[in-house]
């Protein structure tokens, strides 16, 4: 795991930059995460690690599949990770690429997990509290996780604020052991 992110970060940051110079962050960020959604999919996954699968006919897929969602850059860019053999890397690179946008706009991605399903008002009035607790700006990414009983579980990056019944309960029964 650790091989391929290191391969797959010199790409991540020359895209970073081609899109920070057009000024394109938002953009390229939805292009390269379909482009990643894309590679994930376990039939490309498939295509890309059959050596009977030629370079030409692997970018053709690629920019079938992503149809005019892809523009001239990127497609670009396609070909060149086709050139390369580094297909594969693609969700890789998306995910840092990802990282690198957010560090540029001062913003960190926080998992909320509830133990029932949160509506977007519900999310909207909640990132607020949560950036003044974490002291950041945040983009907020919801799961569900009905073993919680109640409440919730935020993580963003290595901090967790864990407002769960099944934290607290967690927490008494190691309180009651000691």
């Amino acid at each position: 795991m650790a091989e391929s992110v290191t391969i797959a970060r010199p790409y991540a940051e020359a895209l970073f930059r081609a899109a920070k110079e057009s000024g394109n962050l938002a953009k390229w960020s939805e292009q390269i995460a379909l482009l990643g959604q894309v590679a994930a999919n376990p039939e490309a996954r498939a295509a890309v690690g059959d050596p009977n699968v030629a370079a030409p006919q692997l970018v053709d897929l690629f920019r079938s599949a992503c149809g005019t969602a892809v523009g001239t850059e990127l497609a670009n860019f396609i070909q060149l990770l086709s050139n390369n053999d580094r297909l594969g890397l693609l969700p890789e690179i998306a995910g840092l690429y990802e990282s690198y946008k957010q560090a540029e706009e001062g913003t960190k991605q926080a998992e909320i997990v509830s133990a029932f399903p949160i509506d977007d008002n519900q999310v909207k009035a909640l990132v607020p509290q949560l950036e003044a607790v974490f002291k950041t700006k945040l983009e907020a990414a919801v799961s569900v996780d009905p073993t919680l009983i109640g409440g919730i579980k935020v993580i963003v990056g290595d901090q967790m604020l864990d407002a769960s019944v099944r934290g607290k309960l967690d927490a008494m029964a190691t309180a009651l052991n000691n």
